[in-house]
């Protein structure tokens, strides 16, 4: 993976190495998606600012090694956040906000379920599986030849398995080394370290 805004040049970082499943579904859906909880309600996050989404996106993803939107530069994290093909939903709970997930439709037909999760005080309460079931429902509302998704040995333990069993299927792994800047203080353990 090489994106201009990812290098840290300056920086002091931290290389891990992961390997990185790519699935994709080319099929939609039959069955109708799971209901949420009581309690629980989705609602699109419109406009959203890119302080306010960076911290739902640590919220849900820290201790998974989620760092690279933080190395977007705002404009542009902003300019996608804002594209009209962009769909971010949020998980609405008892106690706030519980998760969200995010589809890029920039590309039409082929939707990229970019992100998907829970705070971490909202897993075991039967959450996951409806949340994933409505994301591709919601990826599934529109013409699609394809949707694809991708997770990674950071990611939740079950987050593959999950996948799977929604209807996806491997296409590729790809290993790929990343340098997580120190400063984001990203809990990073000690398993995905190298160098």
């Amino acid at each position: 993976m090489k994106t201009d805004w990812l290098a840290s040049p300056g920086r002091p970082t931290t290389r891990i190495a992961v390997d990185v499943t790519f699935l994709d579904m080319r099929k939609a859906p039959v069955a109708p998606p799971s209901a949420l909880p009581g309690g629980y309600r989705l609602a699109l996050w419109e406009k959203p600012d890119v302080e306010g989404y960076l911290a739902l996106y640590d919220a849900v993803g820290r201790s998974y090694c989620w760092w690279m939107r933080h190395m977007m530069p705002p404009h542009d994290l902003e300019v996608i956040l804002h594209h009209p093909d962009f769909i971010l939903m949020r998980l609405h709970g008892p106690q706030g906000v519980a998760g969200f997930f995010e589809l890029d439709g920039r590309i039409p037909r082929f939707p990229y379920l970019a992100h998907l999760g829970l705070i971490e005080t909202e897993l075991g309460k039967g959450l996951g599986r409806p949340l994933l079931e409505a994301s591709i429902h919601q990826a599934w509302s529109k013409p699609v030849e394809n949707l694809r998704v991708n997770t990674c040995t950071a990611d939740h333990p079950r987050a593959l398995s999950a996948y799977l069993k929604a209807g996806f299927r491997k296409t590729h792994v790809a290993r790929e080394e990343w340098d997580i800047p120190d400063d984001l203080h990203i809990p990073i353990p000690e398993a995905f370290k190298i160098g």
